[in-house]
């Protein structure tokens, strides 16, 4: 992307920021009303077979992806026009996702400042250390980061950890307001979770919402994890860094069949997202279609995104993402190169 790409996509993008109050009613009536249909439908399938009920939880996993999209987007306040409609509709979509609204919301803004920053990675992104730095690590260090890492713990044990434990507390030197939000969050999710206990029972709810919240737990970190983890993303020290660059060059356009992006709310056009926050999410296919610019981004697709499962490290020399496999011989060349034979 050259630099007057770059100085005048903000602006080409300005005119899909806008809030159409009416497609965001209607989005919040298409996901609700089929994620309660097909809780139900699953309880109903579990007299049957839990194997049964499978199939209508695997649908509502999905739409529960598309219900955290709405509350995304009304933390960056861009669902509905009104700053305290967002607030009010985002934390009732947090209360079904297991996400406080405004911890979320101050830990996700940081994550579009910095994105893509060597210098300030460590706030709402995925742990990701240079190939540098995990040479240099202890062994503790590096056996923890491969621990974290490892595809079963980062979507199977990242879901439980983040939306269950981190979720349900402040963060130090949180603001009563951010407090206030996490603790209504906390209350309104155990008297929804009792009112169905005591409805339907506590053994049906375990199967199919825990079904459903690991699910689309481990969907949801894949989406955020793809979306910046692929071989040749963005990342560079502050000095060098550039908030265009990085939005565009540091996210992937997440080419997905029509269902399944209808499912994650349009989020595989994160470069759009990332180069405009306040671009709702039913506009992002549409900004991306009539900006030229955009098309050239980093794309990938179901099939070539499972490539990034190998990525582990991002190497500075290379600018692109690394396995640990390649780590080994990376070491070796570079150790042969400091150490040059003497003439």
């Amino acid at each position: 992307m050259n630099l007057q790409n770059t100085k005048t996509l903000r602006k080409q993008v300005a005119p899909f920021e806008k809030t159409t109050t009416m497609k965001s009613i209607w989005q919040i009536t298409n996901t609700i009303v089929p994620f309660i249909t097909l809780w139900y439908l699953a309880y109903i399938c579990l007299s049957v077979s839990y194997w049964l009920a499978l199939v209508p939880i695997v649908l509502a996993a999905g739409f529960l992806v598309r219900v955290f999209i709405i509350f995304h987007d009304c933390t960056h306040h861009s669902f509905f026009k009104s700053r305290r409609v967002n607030r009010i509709v985002g934390t009732a979509m947090g209360v079904l996702t297991l996400f406080p609204f405004d911890q979320w919301g101050h830990e996700h803004s940081i994550h579009h400042a910095t994105s893509g920053n060597l210098d300030k990675r460590g706030t709402g992104d995925i742990w990701t250390l240079t190939v540098d730095e995990y040479l240099a690590a202890p062994l503790r260090l590096r056996l923890t980061y491969r621990f974290y890492r490892n595809p079963l713990v980062m979507f199977g044990l990242g879901p439980i950890y983040v939306f269950l434990l981190k979720n349900r507390f402040n963060r130090k030197g949180a603001r009563r307001k951010e407090r206030l939000n996490t603790y209504l969050t906390n209350v309104l999710f155990v008297a929804l979770m009792g009112i169905l206990c005591w409805t339907v029972g506590w053994q049906s709810v375990i199967l199919v919402q825990g079904s459903i919240f690991l699910l689309s737990g481990s969907l949801g970190i894949w989406l955020f994890y793809v979306q910046h983890t692929f071989e040749d993303s963005y990342f560079e020290e502050n000095s060098e860094w550039e908030y265009v660059k990085a939005a565009v060059e540091g996210s992937s356009f997440y080419k997905l069949p029509k269902f399944i992006q209808f499912l994650t709310g349009n989020i595989g056009y994160h470069h759009v997202h990332h180069l405009s926050p306040r671009v709702p999410n039913y506009k992002l296919e549409e900004a991306h279609n009539n900006t030229t610019p955009l098309q050239s981004v980093p794309t990938i697709t179901l099939a070539t995104s499972l490539k990034s499962l190998r990525f582990r490290l991002w190497d500075e020399k290379t600018k692109n993402f690394v396995s640990f496999k390649d780590v080994k011989a990376l070491a070796k060349k570079r150790v042969s190169v400091q150490i040059k034979p003497e003439l």
